[in-house]
């Protein structure tokens, strides 16, 4: 299970019988404040590969760079000969399921935000439109607050 932000836009390959499979990175992160105080980022990147049908049209027509996903799937490690004869090995991981994070209106913010930002600038998350709802505006007799990010 992952959740990151997409590196790039997918790449769709297409094979003869309507078969396809999407390729993308996506970036994890982890912050923390390590024992002589200083905090501390960590990046991680992660090859994702869609194979699924429904998926990979669905992660072809709407994923771009920038965007958040919650991924589920199966780590598959490759090994093949380069042109020089070296073993070459590379971690992908094959999806099964995925929930994009990113909201309608935040896409379409990031999409028109695209011409003034360059491509190698780090992503940054929008601004949220809208407050959010403090707890004493829910139903607290049928809801319970989780922190699950989904």
């Amino acid at each position: 299970m992952l959740i990151g932000n997409l590196g790039k836009d997918p790449e769709a390959r297409h094979f003869e019988g309507g078969g396809m499979l999407v390729r993308f990175p996506i970036a994890t992160s982890e912050s923390y404040t390590n024992r002589a105080g200083e905090q501390v980022n960590n990046t991680e990147w992660h090859n994702i590969v869609v194979g699924r049908r429904g998926l990979a049209e669905v992660c072809e027509k709407y994923l771009k760079k920038g965007h958040k996903v919650y991924l589920e799937g199966r780590i598959k490690t490759r090994q093949w000969q380069d042109d020089s004869g070296q073993n070459r090995y590379s971690t992908e991981i094959n999806v099964e399921n995925m929930t994009m994070l990113t909201s309608r209106q935040e896409a379409d913010s990031m999409s028109q935000n695209t011409g003034a930002t360059p491509s190698n600038a780090p992503y940054q998350s929008p601004e949220p439109a809208a407050a959010k709802p403090t707890p004493s505006s829910f139903d607290t007799k049928n809801n319970e607050e989780d922190d699950l990010p989904f």
